[in-house]
C-alpha cells in the first residue's frame, strides 16, 4: 500500500455498554458460530483530530493516528449508514506530521487547521467467531482510558463490539439475522445497547 493509495474497508459493525464484571457472551448458545479463537491482546493508543469549529464531525467524519493492533496507521472513518461506515487507512508515516495523501483525503470537509482533541488508550481482547466458512465475525472486549485534549478531563469505561467478517452472511436479511443471533448472547451476558456512537464522542462528552 503506498502512502497515497489508502486501503479501502466497510465496517458493518455495533456497540455495547458493559459493565467491568460482566461476564463475556456465551457464544456456543449462537446459531451458527462453530468455535471462538483465543482471545488476542491488543494495546492501542489512538490521537484524534478535527477543526476547531468539529467540521469533520459535523460531516460525520473521524479522522485518527492509532499505534497498535494490526492496522496500525491514520485511518478515517465516513458517515455512518446504518450498521456500515466506510475507513480509509494510510501507514503511520512521521509522528506529530499529517501525510500528504491525508490531508488531501480531508480537504474537501477540512474548513481550517486541525488540532488534536482525543487520546484514547485501549486495552482490546479480540476473538474471532468462525463459522463454517471462516472468520463469521469479530468481538472486541474494550478497556478504555480516554482524554479530552481540550480540557484535559479523563473518562474511563468498558464497552464491546460485533464487526461483522469476510465469512459473514452476504446479504441485509442474513447480516441481520445473524446480528440477532448473536445479540441474543450479547444481551444475555449483561450488556445494553451502547449510550454514544462513538468511542470518540464518549472521550468528549457526549
Amino acid at each position: 500500500m503506498s502512502d497515497s493509495a489508502p486501503s479501502r474497508s466497510v465496517e458493518v459493525e455495533r456497540k455495547y455498554d458493559v459493565d467491568a464484571d460482566t461476564p463475556l457472551p456465551d457464544w456456543a448458545s449462537v446459531d451458527g458460530v462453530l468455535s471462538a479463537s483465543p482471545g488476542e491482546l491488543r494495546e492501542l493508543d489512538a490521537q484524534y483530530l478535527d477543526t476547531a469549529e468539529f467540521a469533520l464531525a459535523a460531516s460525520g467524519h473521524a479522522l485518527r493516528r492509532r499505534t497498535g493492533g494490526p492496522d496500525a496507521g491514520w485511518h478515517l472513518k465516513g458517515p455512518r449508514t446504518g450498521d456500515g461506515r466506510v475507513e480509509l487507512g494510510w501507514p503511520l508515516g512521521e509522528e506529530g506530521v499529517i501525510p500528504d495523501a491525508v490531508a488531501q483525503a480531508i480537504a474537501p470537509v477540512q474548513a481550517s487547521a486541525l488540532r488534536p482533541i482525543a487520546r484514547i488508550e485501549n486495552s482490546r481482547t479480540a476473538v474471532h467467531l468462525i463459522g463454517p466458512d471462516g472468520v463469521l465475525a469479530e468481538f472486541v472486549d474494550d478497556h478504555v482510558h480516554a482524554t479530552d485534549l481540550r480540557d484535559g478531563s479523563r473518562r474511563e469505561w468498558r464497552e464491546w463490539e460485533l464487526e461483522l467478517g469476510p465469512a459473514a452472511p452476504a446479504d441485509e436479511a442474513g447480516r441481520q439475522a445473524f446480528f440477532a443471533a448473536a445479540e441474543k448472547a450479547i444481551f444475555a451476558a449483561g450488556a445494553r445497547d451502547a449510550s454514544s456512537g462513538s468511542k470518540l464522542a464518549r472521550a468528549l462528552g457526549r
